[in-house]
């Protein structure tokens, strides 16, 4: 397929150079990246001609909208557009009807797996879009990550991204709390471990993703919390949800504590570059 990839990052490089790889026709376009193996256009518009489909992994809606707004003119009708961005849920909504007002098949499918799944094509996406426009990035996604849920229509991909991601901040927050309690009351963080990683408490922040360094599997936490998923990522996706909720009358008093957690982090302690696990040290060092 040819195949235009706007938004080259982070994620959205190495997912360009696994297409590559796989033997698709990819041009690439960046407002600031230009990474290497990845032959560049030099605009949206330019990257998108001719293309079978449009990829893009931006930053935010705003981004998001603005480029629509450059490459859904250029692409051929028939063409399908597939976000991989994470933003807010109307913004997804209002591309998706640009571009299919245009003759075009749009897709909403923020991923879920981080820079290491997004390297070694074993990202999960959460698809929103309708079945025929689906089975067109069938094989693009299939490239690229490792499992594809499809979650309804246009927009439903972000919502169960929010969602998701409003459950990993809720219980990754009670799981540091928990840690830091047990240190208090004298309790063995590794006996907190064994206890929690098989019992009714036990969930991916503590089983798969443990904030306490030397405990359970390797993780951020054992590398001074370099980031898997920073904490800056974590406060925007929480706050997206925020977002939803509120233009849905959704009561979210779990999700709402999350945020104010990570947006103190983020933004009053300079927190944003560490992996969203460092709550565990920041509530260590604290008192009631």
């Amino acid at each position: 397929m040819k195949i235009a990839f706007i938004g080259l990052g982070n994620m959205g490089a190495p997912m360009a150079r696994n297409l590559i790889a796989a033997g698709h026709d990819v041009i690439g376009f960046d407002t600031h990246a230009a990474p290497d193996g990845i032959p560049l256009a030099d605009s949206a518009a330019d990257a998108v001609t001719d293309a079978d489909i449009a990829i893009t992994m931006l930053p935010a809606g705003a981004t998001l909208s603005a480029v629509a707004s450059e490459i859904v003119p250029a692409l051929p009708r028939g063409a399908a557009f597939l976000d991989c961005s994470t933003v807010d849920v109307d913004s997804a909504r209002a591309v998706a009807a640009e571009a299919e007002a245009a003759g075009l098949h749009a897709l909403d499918a923020p991923v879920s797996g981080g820079i290491g799944g997004a390297e070694a094509g074993t990202l999960t996406f959460m698809v929103g879009g309708s079945p025929e426009a689906l089975a067109i990035a069938t094989p693009v996604l299939e490239v690229m990550g490792g499992r594809t849920v499809h979650c309804g229509p246009p927009g439903n991909g972000q919502a169960a991204k929010i969602c998701n991601n409003m459950i990993l901040g809720a219980t990754m927050v009670a799981t540091c709390e928990s840690f830091a309690l047990a240190d208090k009351l004298g309790l063995d963080r590794q006996a907190l471990y064994d206890v929690v990683s098989t019992s009714s408490g036990q969930s991916w922040s503590t089983t798969t993703y443990c904030p306490a360094p030397g405990v359970g599997p390797i993780t951020p936490a054992d590398n001074d919390y370099v980031p898997g998923f920073a904490a800056a990522l974590m406060l925007k996706d929480l706050g997206l949800a925020q977002e939803a909720a509120k233009s849905v009358s959704a009561p979210t008093p779990m999700g709402d504590a999350a945020l104010a957690q990570y947006r103190a982090f983020v933004d009053e302690e300079e927190g944003g570059a560490k992996d969203f696990s460092a709550m565990l040290p920041r509530l260590a060092a604290r008192s009631r």
